[in-house]
């Protein structure tokens, strides 16, 4: 049976969860024809199992609650009959426009249980934006919260709206949806190849691709985030990330609640480094995964007076910099594990518990992922496109990208090309370099803007960094940062100085950052910094910034 097939190399990850070569020769892809994962995994096992009355969600903040395992499911299946009697039908796609309320993760397993399709979208996208996803993921139902109803109105007649916390507008109260009976009876199987998200990307170059996810790709390939994550049964989790992006479906649904363990939600109004770093010791949180934005806030603070409970701590997003690894190690004892994957994908390369981390280094495949590091002729190299073979096709790649008209365009050819460049040690350790349209020359020479940022990150008054190319009439282009400076640091010429000295001290001279801009830094709105904006805005510019420093304004810096 497809639940045996998925439970036995759940079960296989978990019982190998510190020993990596162990894992990753023994673990095989579950072949399965069908399944439901909110249906046969979370009702069925979970809810019904031994861990039935633990803790599945705790939220604290705005919208505290706390279910267990069979409340969640007993308030899905009452969610998913009241969607049905909507109108919901398989296939149907439910744009979900919630923060993070208990709502958001009863739609989520209602919306399976139906086999209709989730449009996951933040709350911060505008009334048109909202249309446009509407019309491009080709949305029947549209669910968000009162507050965000006037929204709706952006919207064409005969679009059916949800709201939770009132009736808005005409909308259908989410407080009626659970007066439904809370036994379900699925309307037929659910094939693993049938859609279940829908995800709009980031958009950081261009306008955001639609990415098709099935019960196969995200509910079986979040084995390997699970294992990445080094959750048990019982643990309390929180992962840092904002609805409406995958990483919130990652680490705040699928990779928890495989494992077995609670999903911890902290609400703030706004983030608060010190009430965050308590509320985890209050609430004896064991793991914890990050935004390298929020590890680089917690150093700021006094790490070593917080006691916390924590045995895993990982870092996803954007590469993690060196420096704040050893911050927290030397706080808690701690070692940060990067993950890397896509929206496209699951977890694909991962520092795993029980291995060494090696610094500045994301780490090695996950079982069930083959890498490929590909050279501008795709001849395998130390350094060069990172690609998974699609003869060793893993189950955490996505079905393809759905079309403005609704057809699939499937993921063909050899390989799948991520976009990321990185290069791969003696060791099989892979370190990023960065996005192939980041990496630049300078005097001819080729430049990883993480590297430097990684430098830039170890001095006291960098909080953040973004390395771009900067026009230059001697070397064609030169290395510019932008910065963002922590508590108690003046944005003035002894800072940039200090910083320019530090450079010098620490990279090679051909590597050496030659300009400096202290800025906030441009990010998408899922929080990855638009390097590309900083780069057109240097190619841009016809003077010099207001702001800017350069070396060359530094005679203590000549020679």
């Amino acid at each position: 049976m497809s639940i045996a097939a998925y439970k036995a190399a759940r079960d296989f990850l978990i019982a190998h969860r510190t020993d990596y070569r162990a894992a990753y020769n023994g673990f095989r892809w579950p072949e399965m024809t069908h399944f439901n994962w909110a249906l046969d995994w979370f009702d069925g096992e979970l809810a019904q199992g031994p861990l039935a009355d633990s803790p599945a969600l705790i939220i604290t903040g705005a919208g505290a609650a706390r279910y267990s395992f069979r409340e969640l499911a007993n308030r899905s299946s009452r969610v998913a009959n009241g969607l049905r009697a909507l109108g919901v039908t398989r296939g149907d796609r439910i744009l979900l426009m919630l923060g993070n309320t208990a709502p958001l993760w009863e739609i989520m397993l209602a919306a399976m249980k139906l086999g209709a399709v989730v449009v996951p979208a933040t709350t911060l996208i505008t009334g048109p934006d909202l249309a446009e996803r509407v019309a491009r993921a080709r949305v029947r139902f549209v669910i968000t919260a009162a507050e965000d109803a006037a929204k709706l109105d952006h919207l064409p007649s005969g679009i059916a709206r949800i709201t939770v916390g009132g009736t808005p507008h005409g909308s259908t109260d989410y407080a009626t949806l659970l007066l439904a009976p809370p036994d379900f009876t699925p309307d037929g199987p659910t094939h693993v190849d049938d859609p279940i998200l829908l995800y709009f990307t980031s958009g950081t170059t261009a306008k955001p691709k639609l990415v098709l996810h099935s019960h196969s790709t995200y509910p079986v390939g979040h084995l390997s985030t699970a294992y990445w994550l080094g959750l048990q049964p019982g643990d309390i989790h929180l992962n840092i990330s904002s609805p409406g992006w995958a990483k919130h479906a990652w680490s705040c649904f699928f990779a928890p609640w495989i494992a077995g363990a609670a999903i911890f939600i902290a609400n703030q109004g706004r983030f608060h480094a010190p009430t965050l770093l308590a509320t985890l010791v209050e609430h004896k949180v064991t793991s914890i995964c990050a935004p390298p934005t929020v590890w680089r806030m917690f150093i700021q603070e006094d790490l070593k007076s917080y006691k916390v409970a924590l045995r895993e701590v990982c870092g996803a997003g954007e590469p993690l910099n060196p420096e704040v690894i050893d911050q927290v190690e030397q706080a808690w004892g701690l070692t940060i594990r990067d993950g890397y994957g896509q929206t496209e994908t699951t977890l694909q390369i991962a520092n795993p518990p029980g291995l060494n981390v090696k610094p500045g280094s994301m780490g090695v495949p996950m079982p069930g992922y083959t890498i490929r590091l590909l050279d501008a002729d795709d001849t395998e190299a130390t350094e060069g496109a990172v690609c998974l073979p699609l003869d060793h096709r893993p189950a955490g790649l996505m079905r393809g990208y759905q079309l403005d008209d609704g057809t699939i365009e499937p993921v063909t050819g050899t390989v799948y090309r991520t976009g990321d460049v990185a290069s791969r040690d003696a060791d099989g350790y892979i370190t990023y370099v960065g996005r192939a349209d980041d990496v630049f020359k300078a005097a001819d020479y080729r430049i990883s803007p993480f590297e430097l940022e990684s430098i830039l990150i170890e001095h006291e008054a960098v909080v953040e960094a973004a390395v771009v190319p900067a026009p230059d009439a001697m070397r064609l282009a030169v290395p510019k940062a932008y910065i963002t400076l922590g508590h108690n640091h003046l944005p003035d010429a002894a800072t940039a100085l200090s910083i320019f000295q530090h450079c010098r001290t620490h990279l090679a001279p051909y590597k050496r950052i030659r300009r400096i801009e202290f800025s906030e830094l441009p990010k998408t709105i899922s929080g990855k910094i638009r390097r590309v904006e900083l780069r057109t805005a240097e190619n841009a510019r016809t003077d010099r910034a207001p702001s800017e420093f350069r070396e060359e304004d530094f005679p203590e810096l000549k020679g």
